[in-house]
């Protein structure tokens, strides 16, 4: 172990979720901060207000980003959890603008993501504090048992998911556990692990980085030749395309290559959803 007691390995595999932990120094905090702002600027909008591609996959676009997902006191945490091989799946921006109706209904990432077996976990780092009156997440304990549960896609308003997905069986939601964060440190969370998000009732922006990481073992199930980037140890398998982080800001076409991949995997992963549990709606 590197980061972590064989307690708290047990208690993320019967929970599914696990923090806090520290992540970020002020310096290194404030130089993500000023990261975004070039890239807000660049932009010529705030993220939330962007095109969706723009909150997507930054690591392929930002070198400040990529230094993030690298980071060795989050990688110390992660190997602990799934092995010493590990790829960097997706990234994406999580932002409440402040006093925003922004919000995330019960879900769960593995969803639409066709990886198997489902090992993924996510790093979610606040660059702000992420407290219960900002809208920080919300998890529900597996209790040692998680499995797939059936979402619908619908495009709720104000839903910070692209496909505004939410859990539609039934669900007990008592004993939800919050993930209060200070700012530069982060929590983690199973692909399974059931989760949601209040909107964001204090004064600042609510910033989260989510770090989709996976052992490089994961297969994708779906027909999409996807990429990745690997972040520590090997790869042996060679389920993705491997891709380096950049090191100038703005490389569209890197983006636009890995993202488009993504969006190609997501649309077939929400068909293939419906089609999966349509036996059990009739």
């Amino acid at each position: 172990m590197k980061a972590l007691t064989a307690a708290q390995v047990e208690a993320y595999r019967h929970d599914g979720f696990l923090f806090p932990f520290p992540a970020l120094d002020e310096g290194e905090r404030l130089a993500c901060l000023a990261g975004l702002e070039r890239y807000e600027r660049w932009l010529g909008t705030p993220v939330p207000r962007a095109e969706n591609k723009w909150r997507t996959q930054p690591h392929a676009l930002l070198p400040w980003y990529a230094d993030l997902v690298r980071h060795p006191r989050i990688l110390d945490v992660v190997e602990d959890l799934i092995g010493p091989d590990i790829l960097v799946w997706t990234g994406t921006f999580f932002i409440k603008e402040a006093q925003s109706p922004t919000f995330a209904a019960w879900h769960q990432d593995s969803t639409y993501f066709g990886l198997e077996p489902y090992e993924q976990v996510t790093a979610w780092v606040a660059l702000t504090d992420a407290s219960r009156e900002a809208g920080c997440m919300e998890v529900l304990s597996a209790h040692g048992v998680l499995r797939q549960m059936y979402h619908s896609a619908l495009r709720l308003e104000n839903s910070i998911n692209r496909a505004g997905q939410t859990i539609t069986e039934p669900l007990h939601e008592r004993g939800a556990v919050t993930m209060q964060l200070t700012a530069g440190s982060f929590s983690l969370h199973h692909t399974l692990c059931v989760h949601r998000s209040a909107p964001n009732r204090a004064a600042h922006r609510r910033i989260g980085c989510g770090i989709n990481y996976i052992p490089a073992h994961v297969r994708p199930t779906g027909p999409v030749r996807m990429a990745a980037m690997l972040v520590r140890g090997r790869d042996r398998w060679g389920h993705f395309d491997l891709y380096d982080p950049p090191t100038v800001e703005f490389d569209t076409a890197r983006h636009a290559d890995v993202f488009e991949r993504y969006s190609e995997n997501y649309r077939a992963q929400v068909e293939r959803h419906e089609r999966q549990f349509a036996p059990e709606k009739a």
